[in-house]
């Protein structure tokens, strides 16, 4: 890690305290050994210290990968800063690597003269022979270039545990916490968040609740008094807008937008889902909430969960299903059910590497074009995509609005970045938040099932009501009456009908806005959990005096109706996506243009230096190798 600060007075330590302006740490380890623990610890610290972050965690995908493998690495990132944020950082500047194969995983990232800390205690044979290792890089030379701090980690945890009277293997698992401490001393993170954690965790067990707090609080002195570090580092808390914060993940965020909008609707939430990574989470948090009138079905397959809340929606409640890109397969046909029937049920997917079952933890956006077209027959479907952790929150809100405005199915698609990933989250005044309006007619005399009002959506009639039976079913439907038709003239209009409610949309959702300048050299345009790491490139690429904008897109079926005004006020445009280009050929087929795309499916974000390399690279003549040809991947295909 470069560090061109001088030390900050007053701290009253024997080792000079730098003060930095952000740092991105990552833990790494077996899948064992309590990384994300570590990491969300970490992160808890930080975010009460008051400093700007946001987090990456990273799974194996495997559920029981052998212990010491190169498969069985489990990640925790994190960025903090004393700035805005929008990334976990790019390259890593302190790795903590608890193994040999953590250490092999996960060195590429991490900067030359970084900070590197290992456990030298998993350093044996055996450990060395797991990760593939011929020799023990400790000793070679491999790691010259980084600033490498060798610790016995294991040992000092087992010495410092020995009298809590716990067996050896509870013992080592405590070294989570050993480590934990040392990288709170090294970045001057305060140690009560954590401690107060252990208490409410492992209050009831008192031995177990002791060793966590002995080990956090040894790591802790342990680089207090050890003479390996002639440093640490601080990190000032970052400027915030006044108001009530707390850390949130989007998976949190989505559960809470979700509970928030039928409280604001005033109708009961009814959530089915069969658990899938990288969703589940959702299902998880939900059913914390029963006091909020939430209703969770844990259903026995995809398909069963997406009619359960078809089925809670036609009764009145509103109905909600969460996915990934494998489950929203098996949801197609009763999706079309959905806008068949024209009821409001939400589906989430939260987007992961595939096809078939892919890469289950890691993350990636090639679900676009199976959640415009996955259907069969005319089947149109809005569809929104956050931005941010904290996004997700008001995504949620928003898409509870559209589906009961519109009386239609919409699907919400996060990914598996900003399912897992967190930041802070300014929690909003409820009582500013506008009510959604739920069109229940009562009266006999005026009823009819297929009646539009303005925006062509239909009542949404509850099922008891007197004087109001009806059917509905997947059978085309006679405009008005909803009664079963297989008159041709009337599908045709009932299919141009669907089309326009979804297409109208745009009349109702905010104009598309720009970050940078109206018109000019190259626009930058993304979506979804890209949105951090691209607009960290066009703001420096502004500050190097480029004419570069960046157009983030939060509306993708309809988009907002100056999208098209927009693209054609710059002379290139690039399309970054974590896929092989799927919202450039929706952009393509819709409008006059022959975008530029970057594109990446490597189960990871985007890194802010290759949105910004390629984008230099664009404005030169020379994009880069994914974007050497305009055309599309299904073109490519076809």
């Amino acid at each position: 890690m470069v560090v061109d600060a001088s030390p900050v007075e007053g701290k009253g330590d024997t080792k000079p305290t730098y003060e930095l302006t952000s740092v991105t740490v990552r833990f790494a380890g077996d899948s064992g050994d309590g990384m994300q623990l570590a990491g969300t610890q970490f992160t808890n610290a930080s975010a009460i210290f008051g400093n700007d972050i946001a987090t990456l965690p990273d799974f194996p995908a495997e559920i029981r990968a052998p212990a010491g493998s190169l498969a069985g690495v489990s990640g925790f990132q994190i960025n903090f800063a004393s700035h805005a944020i929008h990334t976990p950082g790019d390259e890593v500047q302190t790795l903590v690597a608890m193994n040999p194969a953590a250490l092999k995983a996960n060195l590429p990232d991490l900067e030359k003269r970084g900070l590197l800390i290992v456990n030298e205690d998993a350093f044996d044979k055996s450990g060395l022979s797991k990760a593939g290792y011929d020799a023990n890089p400790l000793e070679n030379g491999e790691l010259e270039g980084y600033r490498l701090f060798k610790i016995p980690i294991g040992r000092q945890n087992r010495e410092a545990l020995a009298d809590t009277g716990l067996g050896a293997k509870a013992i080592d698992r405590c070294k989570n916490f050993f480590a934990l401490g040392l990288v709170f001393w090294l970045y001057d993170r305060p140690l009560e968040p954590t401690l107060h954690w252990i208490e409410q965790k492992f209050g009831k067990v008192p031995e177990v609740a002791e060793a966590n707090r002995k080990a956090l609080k040894q790591g802790y002195f342990f680089g207090e008094t050890a003479e390996i570090f002639d440093a640490r580092y601080h990190v000032a808390p970052a400027p915030i807008e006044p108001g009530r914060y707390r850390k949130i993940t989007g998976n949190e965020g989505l559960a809470l937008g979700l509970i928030t909008a039928c409280r604001q609707a005033d109708t009961p939430l009814f959530y089915a889902s069969y658990p899938i990574t990288p969703a589940s989470d959702i299902l998880h948090e939900l059913a914390r909430h029963k006091n909020f009138g939430v209703k969770t079905f844990q259903a026995e397959d995809e398909i069963a969960a997406i009619g359960a809340a078809i089925g809670a929606s036609f009764a009145g409640q509103f109905g909600m299903t969460g996915t990934s890109g494998p489950g929203l397969c098996l949801k197609s046909e009763a999706l079309g059910l959905a806008v068949m029937t024209e009821l409001p049920v939400v589906v989430i997917v939260v987007q992961r590497g595939g096809p078939s079952t892919g890469l289950p933890t890691k993350t990636e956006q090639s679900d676009l074009l199976q959640a415009m077209f996955g259907r069969n027959g005319e089947c149109p479907v809005p569809v929104l995509a956050p931005s941010t952790p904290a996004n997700c929150f008001d995504t949620a809100i928003e898409a509870v609005r559209i589906a009961a405005k519109f009386m239609t199915p919409v699907l919400v698609l996060s990914d598996g970045y900003l399912g897992t990933g967190a930041e802070p989250w300014k929690i909003p005044d409820v009582a500013a938040l506008p009510k959604i309006e739920l069109n229940h007619p009562t009266d006999p005399e005026t009823y009819q099932p297929y009646a539009r009002d303005e925006v062509n959506a239909r009542p949404w009639a509850v099922p008891g009501t007197p004087g109001l039976e009806h059917r509905l079913g997947g059978l085309e439907k006679a405009n008005i009456t909803g009664n079963v038709s297989y008159d041709p003239d009337n599908h045709e209009a009932m299919t141009h009908l669907r089309e326009a409610k979804v297409a109208g949309i745009a009349d109702h959702i905010p104009e598309a806005e720009v970050d940078g300048p109206e018109s000019g050299d190259l626009l930058v345009v993304s979506w979804g959990g890209t949105y951090g790491a691209v607009v960290s490139a066009g703001i420096a690429a502004r500050e190097k005096g480029l004419s570069v904008a960046n157009l983030h897109l939060r509306y993708l079926n309809p988009f907002p109706r100056n999208v098209g005004e927009i693209l054609a006020r710059y002379d290139k445009i690039l399309v970054c996506e974590l896929n092989l280009g799927q919202l450039r050929t929706l952009l393509t087929r819709k409008y006059p243009v022959q975008p530029l795309g970057l594109h990446k499916v490597k189960g990871k974000p985007f890194m802010i230096s290759e949105v910004l390399s390629a984008i230099e690279r664009t404005l030169d003549g020379d994009p880069p190798a994914s974007t050497a040809t305009s055309t599309s991947a299904s073109e490519r295909q076809s």
